[in-house]
């Protein structure tokens, strides 16, 4: 082989490896705005349990929340936020679920640990939090982003705060205006 053609087939292979590395930073779809349809993600909760989205349109308003880690502070203060609020979310009919890379078993852990009253889907593969645009590009993690999805199926306000308390007050405010009511407290 003589050095041009060496040389083209080094550029060939290189490109190849660029374009099959591309998905790995690219997979993220753009984040859904408010007024956007949800994207319909089906996740495995921590019983291994298939819960679907699509199923609670029309029936809940859901918080779909992520969050970056079980049991790490600002996570923790983020759930027991959402569980301090759960008997006033469940009046007005909404759902929350959590999402995040830990696994079914270390979901098990943190809601016994810290007695959670609601769903945590396990993001092991990240299509969840890519399916929202939420995923940390090249990390196992996702950012904290909360979604209030309406009854029609539609983002009705997005947090995008790396602080808990921020979704907290924002979540409850923004059922409290879909609802048509005084905020929970």
């Amino acid at each position: 082989m003589n050095t041009m053609n060496t040389s083209i087939a080094v550029s060939i292979v290189a490109l190849a490896g660029v374009i099959a590395g591309l998905p790995a930073f690219a997979q993220n779809a753009p984040m859904p705005k408010v007024g956007d349809k949800a994207p319909l993600i089906t996740g495995k909760d921590q019983d291994g349990k298939t819960w679907k989205l699509e199923k609670r349109i029309g029936k809940k308003i859901v918080v779909l929340y992520f969050y970056p880690k079980n049991d790490t502070p600002g996570c923790t203060k983020e759930a027991c936020g959402f569980r301090d609020r759960m008997e006033e979310l469940k009046k007005q009919g909404v759902e929350v679920v959590g999402v995040s890379f830990d696994s079914p078993e270390s979901h098990q852990q943190f809601i016994a640990k810290y007695q959670l009253n609601f769903t945590l889907l396990a993001d092991t593969d990240g299509k969840i939090s890519e399916a929202y645009g939420v995923r940390v590009p090249g990390r196992n993690f996702a950012r904290r982003v909360s979604f209030l999805i309406g009854l029609d199926g539609k983002i009705a306000h997005v947090t995008d705060s790396p602080q808990a308390e921020t979704h907290l007050n924002e979540m409850t405010e923004a059922v409290a205006r879909l609802k048509g009511g005084k905020p929970a407290s």
